[in-house]
């Protein structure tokens, strides 16, 4: 993809920023913030991605104002707004949960109506997650079940409220993303287990576990903005999901860990209120594959688990995952 103007909406965390990282050489890019780079705030302005190609640009994420101004002309909206589910799911948070992905999407739908030449494609992020628990048998995009714990509804409400949203000029698509693997992200929490010799399962390590690898998402994106006759809903994730126990194995094995102590589910009961977090994260059974994409053609470069993981070992300093 070239010479196109790509709005991302919270483009300053890991999958924000690798996106502009991938596009703007060929691409101009504006990425929505609610926390503009600042001189006096070092620590924030080195995470980001600076180049000349790339502007960013202040929004709250809920309300109308001048950020809309930055759609006018724009090829390709990119939505990853949300806050993260890596959280104690009480009351609070739940509800910012909920509306921090749908007072984001409704502002997105409210500036794309708003403003003239309208984007052609709006990319709204969503989760792989959506899918229930599955031991038994692979959740594809037809024949994916649903229950109705809290993360299933968040996903829900999530994609309900983008196809609610009226864009008649804009082709929409909403990805399930599973677990995304690269050299930021969840990778850092796996890196620090891996330090302390706890790189083993977690839980009985037979929940399916889902991955994709950074730069095939944004291959992914890259394939859909290149195919106008995509639309709706595709799952983000490589076809060969994994068991638990066979993903931290291959981590331990391409990042030269010999030892990787197990967490049992009562410890990871324990660990997860005193980190404020939830299981569910790490428990749930994740066996997800890419049905859509595949029949569109696209070919996923790192489909295998340890490829992905050695390039992503290879890509980081030997002290994110070693003492030594």
């Amino acid at each position: 993809m070239k010479n196109r103007k790509i709005i991302v909406a919270v483009g300053t965390g890991f999958i924000g920023q690798r996106l502009a990282k991938y596009f703007c050489e060929n691409n101009q890019i504006v990425i929505l913030t609610r926390q503009l780079p600042d001189p006096q705030n070092n620590a924030y302005q080195s995470s980001l991605i600076y180049h000349p190609n790339i502007e960013y640009v202040k929004w709250d994420g809920k309300n109308l104002g001048t950020w809309a101004l930055s759609f006018m002309n724009a090829d390709v909206v990119i939505n990853l707004a949300g806050k993260s589910v890596n959280c104690r799911y009480n009351k609070k948070n739940k509800k910012e949960i909920f509306d921090s992905r749908t007072d984001a999407t409704k502002a997105i739908g409210e500036a794309i109506r708003t403003i003239h030449n309208s984007p052609t494609l709006w990319i709204n992020a969503a989760s792989a997650t959506i899918y229930r628990h599955a031991e038994d048998r692979p959740q594809d995009e037809y024949t994916g079940e649903h229950h109705n714990d809290f993360s299933v509804q968040v996903c829900k409400l999530w994609e309900k409220t983008f196809y609610e949203e009226k864009t008649p000029q804009t082709r929409k698509v909403a990805l399930r993303m599973a677990i995304t693997l690269g050299d930021g992200g969840v990778m850092i929490p796996y890196f620090n287990l891996l330090k302390f010799g706890l790189g083993g399962r977690q839980g009985n390590g037979n929940q399916m576990y889902s991955w994709v690898h950074i730069e095939d998402v944004c291959r992914s994106i890259d394939w859909i903005c290149n195919h106008p006759e995509m639309n709706g809903t595709y799952n983000i994730s490589s076809p060969f999901p994994v068991r638990n126990n066979e993903f931290m194995q291959t981590l331990r094995k391409v990042s030269g860990h010999v030892i990787g102590l197990p967490a049992f589910k009562w410890m990871l009961r324990i660990g997860a209120k005193l980190i404020g977090t939830e299981t569910e994260l790490i428990l749930k059974s994740r066996w997800v594959v890419p049905a859509k994409m595949l029949e569109s053609g696209f070919e996923f470069k790192y489909a295998e688990l340890k490829p992905a993981l050695e390039n992503i070992v290879q890509s980081v300093p030997r002290k994110m995952y070693h003492w030594f």
